[in-house]
């Protein structure tokens, strides 16, 4: 019992600051009653390559802001004159859905303030580049929509556009900068796009043998499961080959990645099995367009997506007995939004 204590406290330590003064703070109670949903001969693995992947791939607000504060400084982006640089651009504030933009905007401006002793609000000059802040890009779909959007209506003829982010999946950073060019065309303006971020995220179909997400190798022996993947007929599941291409997110091993695929796998089919109607984007590894799922294991201290795998995040606790939420316990409980749509819930 020593060891699974030891992960169970370490995975609340990890997530310590996950939706800080949203939900209490999470506990090794937390995280047991969680991994308690799952068959008691796998409990043990899965806490263990949880533990490992979200030392990886949990990003603290701390990482945030230091992430954020060493672009400042950057070369490329600055071209050496960091002070004049940033007094000069435009800080943009123009997400249409969520809350993501308007968080990493205040993070931006604590490290513009301390750093170079700028106001955020107060930056921007003629001539300067405009800056697309956010956390991390899944799909590629809202900054896309919110892009889009500023191209047709508030852009300048002639603009350089810098989208600053945490994370990348090469799939949607590659759609989005595509589909971006081209509605800047079609309005008869001229841009010059760059993507910077800490990390780029491999899931395109090509690669999936060294894809950074959950994307199984094989599929469990099991009627239900086979039953949800032989009903997607126009972007069935094509699995990777084990042990052929090299994956930058490190698991424990293959066999620890292959038992949270399919784990996940399973418990991902059974929560759809909760939903009268679940939505074909809602698969089990993640919201997603193709496959099994998205299969991010990429988690902010703001949300966690809902293009990550449904067993980590759906269920509310504190729903109705007879509503579907009641029905998991998730271990990073999602932020949801009544009246608006995550558009990085969907590929366009």
């Amino acid at each position: 019992m020593a060891e699974r204590d030891d992960l169970l406290e370490s995975i609340a330590g990890t997530t310590a600051d996950y939706r800080e003064g949203d939900l209490p703070e999470p506990t090794p109670e937390h995280v047991g009653r969680w991994i308690n949903q799952f068959d008691p001969e796998v409990q043990l693995p899965i806490l263990r390559e949880v533990d490992h992947v979200l030392k990886q791939s949990y990003i603290a607000r701390a990482t945030v802001k230091d992430f954020f504060s060493s672009l400042l400084s950057h070369e490329k982006i600055t071209g050496g004159n960091p002070a004049g640089f940033w007094s000069r651009a435009h800080i943009l504030d123009i997400q249409q859905n969520g809350q993501s933009q308007t968080h990493i905007r205040e993070i931006f401006g604590e490290a513009l303030r301390e750093q170079l002793g700028l106001d955020v609000d107060e930056c921007g000059r003629a001539g300067g580049a405009f800056i697309y802040l956010d956390d991390v890009m899944f799909s590629g779909g809202r900054v896309t929509s919110d892009l889009g959007t500023w191209l047709q209506n508030v852009a300048p003829p002639d603009s350089v556009i810098h989208v600053l982010v945490m994370a990348t999946h090469r799939l949607g950073e590659w759609q989005s900068e595509k589909r971006i060019k081209e509605i800047a065309k079609a309005a008869g303006k001229t841009i010059e796009l760059h993507i910077w971020a800490a990390v780029r995220l491999e899931n395109r179909m090509k690669y999936r043998n060294s894809s950074d997400v959950l994307w199984p190798a094989s599929v469990p022996h099991d009627p239900e499961i086979i039953a949800y993947i032989e009903q997607e007929e126009r972007f069935p599941l094509q699995t990777r080959t084990a042990g052929v291409g090299k994956s930058d997110m490190e698991f424990t091993s293959e066999e620890g990645r292959q038992l949270l695929e399919q784990e996940f796998l399973r418990a991902g089919v059974r929560i759809r099995g909760f939903c009268q109607n679940p939505s074909p984007i809602m698969r089990p590894l993640g919201f997603g367009s193709f496959g099994v799922g998205f299969g991010s294991t990429i988690v902010t201290y703001r949300n966690c997506p809902n293009n990550a795998p449904l067993a980590l995040w759906w269920g509310d606790p504190n729903a109705h007995h007879n509503h579907p939420f009641s029905r998991w316990y998730p271990l990073l409980q999602r932020r949801t939004y009544e009246a608006e749509v995550d558009f990085d819930d969907f590929d366009f």
